[in-house]
């Protein structure tokens, strides 16, 4: 009697485990090939989903980061390690979204020269015989206000005293800005134009707003785009 009733118990209480473990392993994932179950060990296994708006916040962080780093420290000093560590993700994704320091610095100016760079749009329909001063007057436009100068002013100082941040300046302003106005003149030897034009402009921005060479930093706008104007024309558009 005690020996059945042991076994029936017994039975009674491995079967309720047998029941109750095959019902929890269905509320926690299903049958191991289900979809669900395959889904909770991805997960587990797995690191969250990155989305657009995740890989857009990374890259605008990193930009942020190299912008502090190269105004702070300057082109030399700088390392994609340390844009990584201010940034604060792995040097592989500086590496990932941008390249090499030289490409980084590269998409930092192109940040910071935005409003810059918006030149060709609005000169679209300035006539040829005014597109040196009109272009003169646009960008020392943007110098002379602290809010768009501030950030430009953080990149250029790193261009000051390194030919490769200097030469990475020159280019972007050369090629997206000038390039681009040249290229709308319909004139021969475009590039040479664009370089000579970028040096006259540039040259002056950083003896005027980055080394504050006297007299020019202090002299009068008006009186720099005048001289500097006719000087842009003749790169520009002269023979």
């Amino acid at each position: 009697m005690r020996s059945r009733d042991g076994a029936a118990a017994a039975r009674d209480h491995d079967g309720s485990q047998a029941v109750g473990g095959h019902a929890d392993s269905r509320a926690v994932g299903g049958h191991a090939g289900s979809p669900a179950a395959a889904d909770v060990s991805a997960r587990k296994r797995g690191r969250p989903r990155r989305t657009e708006s995740d890989a857009a916040g990374t890259r605008d962080r990193i930009l942020g980061a190299a912008r502090e780093e190269f105004s702070e420290r300057g082109y030399e000093k700088t390392s994609v390690r340390g844009i990584a560590k201010a940034a604060g993700v792995d040097s592989a994704l500086v590496h990932h979204y941008f390249g090499t320091k030289e490409q980084v610095f590269e998409a930092a100016v192109e940040v910071a020269a935005a409003p810059v760079l918006g030149g060709p749009d609005a000169l679209a329909e300035v006539p040829v015989e005014d597109v040196g001063e009109r272009l003169t007057r646009f960008v020392f436009g943007i110098w002379e206000n602290p809010a768009t100068r501030m950030p430009i002013l953080a990149i250029v100082r790193s261009a000051v005293n390194n030919e490769t941040a200097a030469t990475v300046f020159r280019r972007l302003v050369a090629t997206q800005l000038l390039r681009r106005i040249v290229d709308q003149l319909d004139l021969p030897d475009a590039e040479l134009r664009a370089e000579l034009a970028a040096a006259q402009l540039v040259g002056t921005a950083m003896l005027r707003y980055v080394i504050k060479v006297e007299p020019l930093a202090s002299a009068d706008i008006e009186q720099i785009i005048a001289r500097v104007a006719p000087v842009v024309q003749g790169h520009l558009t002269g023979l």
